[in-house]
């Protein structure tokens, strides 16, 4: 069985790539990617590298010429994403691909306000109406966005905003979540299957914000606040309401827009769903908020104003 991965080149899909090549021979690997030159080690080793680009159908249909089974590692932009999805998913088909494993979102409800939410679960309907199989990962919020970039300004400055409220969010980290999907794409079965992949306990972003303020050694005073105000913050970080691309300002890549809609999400109750997953799949339990920020203490002290 070939087995291609879209965004191979990002953190999520070299990561994947890696734990496949220990499974798997690397001629039945076709790695995708806009910029080949930065899996040259994986060219190396014997996979197939090839040029895709969401927004390009016709790379894509190429890419995907020969591949039995695709990771759809998502992509990262708010309305963006469906037209994007929607092009690989029609060139998927036109490729004959039977099986497609797409890396989602929780989350509650079909009137859950986070935009991010509404992206994927669209992205879920074509998948199927598409008539190939699927297997959908319903991935939580990465604990590492958190702890390496949601921690960056209040570690300087002392304060965390947030208009969550006493809402609770399933963390779970990327590590985690990749060790599912190629759990999934290596073994049998899966058709047709959502997973929700979460981690061990569901926190508040109070939580979130004690825990890292105590590994960091560094006070921080928690500001529950309301959406305008988290606008406010964002924008006094320069960080655009509407995606854009290429768009990073003090390590967020996302625009406010997403984000805040997703807090609502939180504080209304849509984002807290608990799940035993990724324990199932991979045999071993998640890591907790707790673990993972103890691992990236040292990090975290250095971001300390």
């Amino acid at each position: 069985m070939t087995i291609l991965l879209t965004g191979a080149s990002g953190g999520f899909g070299r990561r994947a790539v890696e734990l496949l090549l220990d499974r798997l021979p690397a001629h039945e690997l076709i790695l995708m990617t806009r910029t080949p030159e930065k899996l040259a080690d994986f060219a190396a080793r014997g996979a197939d590298i090839r040029y895709g680009d969401f927004d390009d159908y016709e790379s894509l249909k190429s890419a995907f010429t020969g591949a039995d089974k695709v990771l759809l590692i998502s992509a990262s932009k708010v309305g963006s994403r469906i037209p994007q999805h929607t092009n690989a998913i029609n060139a998927a088909r036109a490729a004959d691909v039977r099986h497609v494993v797409y890396t989602s979102y929780i989350g509650k409800g079909p009137d859950n306000p986070s935009l991010a939410v509404g992206d994927h679960r669209s992205t879920e309907d074509l998948l199927r109406e598409s008539g190939m199989t699927w297997t959908v990962l319903r991935n939580a919020q990465y604990t590492d966005a958190l702890v390496e970039a949601g921690a960056r300004v209040p570690l300087r400055t002392g304060r965390w905003l947030s208009s969550t409220g006493s809402g609770r969010m399933p963390l779970v980290t990327r590590d985690d979540c990749v060790d599912s999907a190629v759990e999934v794409l290596s073994t049998p079965g899966h058709e047709d299957v959502i997973y929700e992949i979460t981690g061990p306990e569901l926190l508040t972003y109070r939580e979130v914000a004690e825990t890292i303020a105590e590994v960091a050694e560094r006070p921080i005073e928690y500001l529950d606040v309301d959406e305008e105000a988290m606008y406010a913050h964002f924008d006094s970080m320069g960080i655009p309401r509407v995606a854009v691309a290429d768009q990073s300002v003090d390590a967020v890549p996302w625009s406010s827009e997403d984000m805040v809609t997703v807090e609502r999400a939180i504080r209304l109750g849509f984002m807290e769903v608990a799940s035993q997953d990724v324990e199932k799949l991979t045999g071993k339990r998640p890591k907790s908020l707790r673990e993972f920020t103890r691992e990236r203490e040292g990090h975290l002290k250095s971001l300390r104003g």
